[in-house]
């Protein structure tokens, strides 16, 4: 049905619909009293239908009702579509024809802020028209005066970095050079672009200008077309083959940075401006200008570390020159955000995103401090990667569960470390053949050369001493598959089952249903060798609401048996490229995870510690343990003992 309501009317309805009106106070009164004129006025002011109302000017000339209307919507200005309460205080002032009436507007700012004061309405009775509302701007605000709007001003808040266990900002602002071209100044795109692509590989820096014909065609001649933003180090390595180039522009600022471009970036996330996404999810917190977290701690505690703005309502008043000027009437203070304050230790973080540079494969480094549980470096590659895999990745472990295994055996007293135990080219159970990397076979060995080793057959021998429950409870004293609250999303794993003979057996050396990730395996290695599971810990301020309860101390026999045998894997076995790093002595155990019955790819773990630092490596496809992920770890530990 069409709205056949003038173009006025209908702009009043909608005002109408964005507010909301209590009206008090009133007595009891003849029909025509200046107390229900006030009254129909305000319900009018809400409805938008001020029909029933009569006005006139300040000079005493009549004015309709839909100019009212209008004028109300007009110097409502960025309000007109807030929440709006009107009541009268106390009844009119009555002197003969003249009457005045004081109301209050309860105004909801956007963000939730009030903002209250009282106004003034002026009356006048006129024989047979009886009471009529004067009509003037300052009814709105005693202030206003034709033509002005209420305006309202955000005051930003200023965003809290995110810090290191000592309180020094992680994030700082660092010097970028952004690197664009303009189509004015192009004399050749494509040996442009040729040249621009060999400037940008010298610093391992991806671009992709697939596109850039489009864009060029598309955009003004002046424009800029921004390609990278580089940091000053990275821009200064490139500075002379680039700045020559026919068509390049570049443009100078500060951004808020982490030491390095992969430096945690998964955890990190970033801090940027906002989109158009950010702003019409949460059109009441932020706006265009506003900094916002994208991914990482920088998302997950972005009110936290933005604040809340200020807000700041003001008559704009527009000069004759057509200038706007703006008079404040009523603000509040912006309240700043606050820091949030992690373990991670740039030294320590500076190395293991080194260590994954120049590996291709998706791949993560954990170190935790044995001696507290601080999570002291998050690594992914290449490049820092986008998706935080060190906490939260979900494969299967390899042989680096023969750690939790050989502790579940050794406490449970079913295998000492100098117990024979075979380790067979295969073995079968319940018609399932399982087999050692490369067909190895070691024959009748004691179990530390097993371990050191890393034989498959001889822990599947092993597996029904073990059982099930066994498994469940070694590995609930190394703290996988537990409740933990680090702050941040994280996967503490998920261990077998075991139901069956087979499964059981698979789950023995890291294979079957279990599913671990590089932080939890590293709690395990940190757990090995300080005694007891302390869940790792990332977050300081705010700290994590549940974290988990620290464990039982560990069986010691059991324990220092196993720290051992992690030691003999280095001296003697499957990680002997770790012998000569630099810093104390290494103990830790290799695994090679297959992950898809049908192909032969395998990820690739080491897991150990060296001193007070506890450690995990994993690199995706990456073959087998001593592949990749050892040569990473001599990587790692020679950097942080330098």
């Amino acid at each position: 049905m069409l709205d056949r309501r003038d173009p006025s009317r209908r702009r009043a309805v909608a005002l109408a619909a964005a507010s909301t009106l209590l009206v008090g106070g009133l007595a009891a009164c003849s029909k025509d009293g200046p107390q229900n004129t006030v009254k129909d006025f305000l319900e009018g002011w809400r409805s938008g239908n001020l029909s029933s109302v009569g006005f006139v000017a300040a000079d005493g000339s009549k004015i309709s009702a839909n100019d009212v209307v209008d004028q109300l919507h007009t110097l409502s200005g960025d309000l007109a579509k807030q929440s709006l309460v009107l009541t009268t205080v106390g009844e009119p002032k009555t002197t003969g024809d003249i009457a005045s009436s004081t109301i209050k507007l309860d105004w909801t700012l956007p963000g939730g802020a009030p903002w209250s004061y009282t106004s003034t309405v002026r009356l006048t009775k006129q024989n047979s028209d009886g009471w009529r509302v004067v009509w003037e701007p300052a009814i709105v605000q005693s202030e206003l005066q034709s033509g002005d709007k209420l305006g309202v001003r955000r005051v930003a808040s200023k965003r809290a970095p995110i810090q290191d266990a000592s309180g020094k900002p992680i994030v700082t602002p660092r010097e970028v050079v952004t690197v664009g071209i303009t189509p004015s100044k192009i004399t050749n795109l494509a040996q442009l672009r040729k040249d621009l692509a060999a400037a940008f590989k010298k610093i391992n820096v991806s671009v992709d200008m697939s596109n850039l014909a489009d864009r060029v065609k598309n955009a003004d001649e002046g424009a800029f077309i921004d390609l990278v933003t580089l940091r000053r180090p990275d821009y200064n390595k490139i500075r002379d083959a680039v700045r020559p180039l026919p068509g390049t522009v570049f443009r100078e600022e500060t951004r808020d940075l982490a030491p390095t471009r992969a430096f945690a970036r998964a955890l990190l996330g970033t801090a940027d401006q906002a989109t158009r996404e950010d702003i019409d999810a949460s059109p009441e917190t932020i706006a265009q200008g506003d900094v916002v977290g994208h991914g990482g701690l920088q998302q997950r505690y972005d009110p936290t570390l933005r604040g809340t703005p200020g807000v700041s309502v003001v008559i704009a008043r527009e000069a004759a020159d057509g200038t706007v000027s703006d008079t404040q009437l009523f603000s509040t203070k912006p309240v700043d955000g606050k820091p949030v304050k992690i373990t991670i230790d740039e030294k320590t973080q500076t190395a293991a995103d080194a260590a994954l540079a120049t590996q291709k494969q998706p791949s993560s480094l954990v170190a935790i401090r044995v001696s507290d549980g601080a999570v002291l470096a998050v690594a992914n590659g290449p490049d820092g990667g986008t998706v935080d895999t060190a906490l939260t990745g979900q494969v299967p472990p390899g042989s680096t569960f023969k750690t939790v295994s050989a502790y579940g055996l050794l406490s449970r007293k079913a295998v000492t470390a100098t117990s024979v135990v075979a380790c067979p080219k295969t073995a079968t159970v319940d018609g399932r053949e399982f087999k050692n990397s490369g067909g190895e076979v070691l024959g009748n060995v004691q179990f530390h050369v097993d371990f050191a080793k890393s034989c498959n057959t001889a822990f599947v021998g092993l597996a029904p001493k073990l059982g099930a429950e066994g498994l469940r409870e070694a590995s609930a004293a190394l703290g996988l598959g537990e409740k933990w609250d680090l702050g941040v999303e994280a996967f503490s794993g998920k261990v077998s089952a075991a139901g069956t003979p087979t499964e059981l057996a698979a789950a023995t050396f890291g294979q079957g249903a279990t599913a671990v990730s590089p932080v939890a395996m590293a709690s395990v290695a940190a757990s090995v060798a300080r005694g007891q599971f302390k869940q790792p810990k990332l977050l300081l301020d705010p700290a994590p609401a549940k974290p988990a309860d620290d464990g039982l101390p560990l069986d010691e026999g059991a324990a220092a048996a196993l720290r051992s045998m992690m030691r003999e894997v280095v001296t003697g076995g499957t990680g002997t490229a770790l012998k000569d790093v630099k810093g104390k002595p290494v103990f830790g155990k290799t695994g090679t995870a297959e992950f898809d019955e049908k192909l032969k790819d395998t990820h690739s773990w080491f897991i150990g510690y060296q001193g007070d630092v506890a450690f995990a490596v994993m690199v995706q496809k990456g073959g087998a343990g001593s592949e990749a992920a050892v040569p990473i770890v001599e990587t790692f530990l020679n950097a942080l003992n330098k």
